[in-house]
C-alpha cells in the first residue's frame, strides 16, 4: 500500500544512511503522500524501534504494517541492501512524518571512547597536569 511512497524517498534514504555514521539523520516526508497512498483507511503512520542488523530485521519489538512495509522496501532495493548488511540501524518515524535514522554501531563506538580515558588524560591526572 505504501511502497511506492517509500520508493519515492528510497533515493534521500539512502544519501542519509551514509550520514548516519556521522550522526543522528531526520527527514521530513510529507504526511499528505501517506494519507493519499492509505486511501482512506485509518492508519497509524508512526513506529518506534524498528532495528536491522547487518541486514536482517530485529523481531525484538513487534512492528506494524507500515514498518514492515517500509523495511521490506529498503532490503528490497539492491542498494540499500548491501548498505544495511555492513550497518547496525534504528528506525523511526512520529506522527509529524519524521524519519529518524540512528546509527547504533556509531552511537556505540562514539559511548565507548567517551568511557575509556586515553593515555593523555591518565598521565595528565596522576601527574596533576592538564
Amino acid at each position: 500500500m505504501f511502497s511506492q511512497v517509500w520508493k519515492k524517498y528510497l533515493p534521500v534514504i539512502i544519501i542519509l544512511l551514509k550520514r548516519s555514521a556521522n550522526g543522528d539523520q531526520v527527514l521530513d516526508m510529507n504526511h499528505t503522500d501517506f494519507t493519499r497512498a492509505a486511501g482512506g483507511r485509518k492508519v497509524k503512520f508512526s513506529f518506534n524501534a524498528l532495528l536491522i542488523d547487518k541486514g536482517r530485521i530485529s523481531i525484538m519489538v513487534k512492528q506494524t504494517p507500515f514498518a514492515k512495509e517500509f523495511a521490506t522496501v529498503l532490503l528490497e532495493d539492491e542498494v540499500t541492501r548491501k548498505m544495511l548488511k555492513q550497518m547496525h540501524l534504528e528506525f523511526s518515524m512520529n506522527n509529524s512524518s519524521q524519519l529518524s535514522i540512528r546509527n547504533l554501531a556509531t552511537a556505540e563506538a562514539t559511548e565507548a571512547t567517551e568511557e575509556i580515558p586515553t593515555e593523555e588524560t591518565t598521565m595528565s591526572a596522576e601527574t596533576g597536569v592538564a
